[in-house]
């Protein structure tokens, strides 16, 4: 899903695990790293080190904004467009120093978010596909047609 706030994610998750019986979430930026890599670390991207241009119909892509999800081939834990379409929410708190002087209870800031597309692609702004690692972040009150969310669930505990 795109253009919804980190707030709708987290309620959409919410209403998921009260509908199904299991506990949804969003995922920690380490889980959608870890998913975006698809099992092979150290790459730059999700689908390696070429750079952004190699991806397929890259000239063509986006050109209207974000894409269906599933046009491409998916990683190799089956999972598609982590990294090359929009920045999708996850469950931390952006801030570099964040960890160190945040409140326990109820911390305020931006919501981190990962994968995604710099620039809009319309009105001729080039698009950039970010690397695996590259972090964004926006107000969680924000929604913009270029930030999405997947949903995660643990399988344990």
């Amino acid at each position: 899903m795109a253009a919804v706030s980190w707030h709708e994610a987290a309620s959409y998750c919410e209403w998921l695990s009260g509908a199904t019986g299991k506990r949804y979430r969003l995922p920690s930026e380490a889980e959608w790293e870890r998913a975006a890599r698809g099992g092979a670390e150290g790459l730059l991207y999700p689908w390696g080190d070429a750079p952004p241009e190699m991806v397929p119909d890259y000239d063509k892509r986006w050109k209207l904004g974000p894409e269906p999800v599933g046009l491409y081939a998916a990683n190799d834990y089956g999972l598609y467009n982590l990294g090359d379409n929009v920045h999708e929410w996850c469950a931390d708190w952006y801030d570099d120093g964040y960890y160190g002087r945040s409140p326990e209870r109820n911390p305020l800031g931006r919501r981190a978010a990962r994968g995604g597309l710099r620039g809009a692609g319309r009105g001729g702004i080039i698009l950039r596909l970010r690397a695996t690692a590259a972090r964004s972040s926006i107000p969680p009150e924000f929604q913009y047609a270029d930030y999405g969310f997947r949903i995660a669930r643990s399988l344990l505990g």
